[in-house]
């Protein structure tokens, strides 16, 4: 192979560097590239595309075992459409809902606990008025205002 790009090249053009370049191969999530006659690796420009893809795929929430999943699933698809990707964003969806649900929750417990002035966690804890939920208390015991 005589054109390519090498690897810092095509690092660079994914907005990776190389130990990711490198780290995708040998987990499978890039084909080993040909190498020139010199020894160095030579890519196309699909694993530029490849590397956006997978970057892309992170910050959508899937795990690199998910994304690699992902791709041997579009490696075999043979131009029909890949019933997986929906069925996991869908799931992905499912995961996002919930935490930003429990960060709703988390979030509803620390703006208690500021406006309630809580200063110790300890002494919070055991107070009944206490908006942060340490215990089971009735959600008619707490209520805000500085009484911890």
């Amino acid at each position: 192979m005589s054109t390519g790009l090498r690897s810092g090249q095509v690092a660079e053009a994914a907005g990776v560097n190389i130990q990711t370049l490198r780290y995708y191969e040998r987990r499978g999530l890039l084909a080993e590239p040909e190498r020139s006659n010199g020894g160095h690796r030579m890519y196309g420009e699909e694993a530029v595309t490849a590397l956006r893809v997978i970057k892309a795929a992170q910050r959508l929430g899937f795990t690199l075992d998910e994304v690699a999943e992902l791709l041997e699933t579009g490696r075999h698809r043979h131009g029909r459409p890949v019933r997986g990707l929906q069925e996991r964003a869908a799931a992905k969806l499912a995961e996002v809902d919930a935490k930003i649900a429990d960060l709703t929750t988390i979030r509803t417990a620390l703006a208690a606990a500021v406006e309630a002035g809580c200063d110790d966690l300890t002494v919070c804890a055991g107070s009944p008025c206490c908006p942060i939920p340490f215990t089971d208390l009735a959600e008619e015991n707490r209520h805000a205002g500085p009484c911890c």
